[in-house]
């Protein structure tokens, strides 16, 4: 005789128990797409929070940057409007008639003046400070080399003023620096002087330890021995700071400042 119970379907509308192995599978297949959205929901966010560090990084600390060094370069400026280069003195203490002025001496963190690379932009400009730590280079400008070789001054008998300026980020100043190509015109601007260089070679990619490339007479440069040198330096490829460029000019001539501060014939736009 058939038992009615176990052989009557079930009601339209209702499924029938599923057996105990089917319904572990169930529960194991709605962990794992518990977990797959709980994993989606987590890359989502870290691609959310790297593409604002991506944000911060390349352009808000740009405009940081700028508005940092368009207030020190407008200060600068009015320091030097404001009256002449403070005279040469006797050990006595006053001016010594006939003597032209000392140059002044910098230290880490003094506005020197502004570099000028037509190249880069015909209205391109860079503040110019003493040293190359990050809280000099961060604020938008190029940074003077204290070491490993301490830079000479543009109006030094000899030696090399060597540079160095973000490539990326924190006002990038130097990110067209392979632009820069040989026979072009590197300015430097201070109160008194147009200091005119032109570039004589470059170095597409060196290591990170490479000092000698701001050596006062430059590694793998060309120069044979001292002049006058300048040199530009910068981290590359773009967004990394794997290797190092160098560009390399020398002076070729001094132009004395007028009171309209006319720019020297390179930096005058057709």
């Amino acid at each position: 005789m058939q038992d009615d119970e176990t052989a009557q379907p079930a009601e339209p509308g209702q499924e029938a128990f599923p057996p105990p192995e089917q319904a572990g599978g169930r529960r194991r297949r709605s962990r794992a797409l518990a977990a797959l959205g709980v994993l989606g929901e987590l890359l989502i966010t870290l691609g959310l929070v790297l593409g604002l560090f991506v944000a911060y990084s390349l352009w808000w600390t740009n405009v940081q940057a700028d508005r940092s060094a368009s207030a020190a370069a407008d200060r600068l400026r009015g320091t030097w409007a404001a009256g002449p280069s403070t005279p040469s003195a006797a050990p006595g203490g006053t001016a010594t008639p006939g003597v032209p002025p000392a140059p002044k001496q910098f230290a880490v963190g003094d506005d020197v003046g502004f570099l000028h690379v037509p190249a880069m932009g015909g209205d391109y400009q860079v503040l110019i400070r003493m040293g190359t730590s990050t809280e000099v280079l961060d604020e938008g400008v190029a940074g003077v080399y204290e070491q490993p070789y301490k830079a000479a001054m543009p109006w030094d008998a000899a030696g090399n003023f060597a540079l160095a300026a973000h490539r990326d980020g924190h006002g990038a100043k130097f990110h067209d620096l392979d632009a820069v190509h040989k026979g072009d015109a590197v300015v430097v601007e201070t109160k008194d002087k147009w200091y005119v260089y032109q570039v004589d070679s470059t170095l597409a990619e060196t290591s990170k330890y490479d000092t000698g490339i701001v050596a006062p007479v430059p590694a793998r440069s060309g120069y044979a021995g001292p002049g006058r040198y300048i040199t530009l330096t910068t981290c590359t490829p773009v967004y990394t700071s794997r290797y190092r460029m160098a560009v390399w000019g020398s002076l070729v001539r001094v132009d004395d400042m007028d009171a309209k501060r006319t720019p020297p014939p390179e930096l005058r736009h057709s």
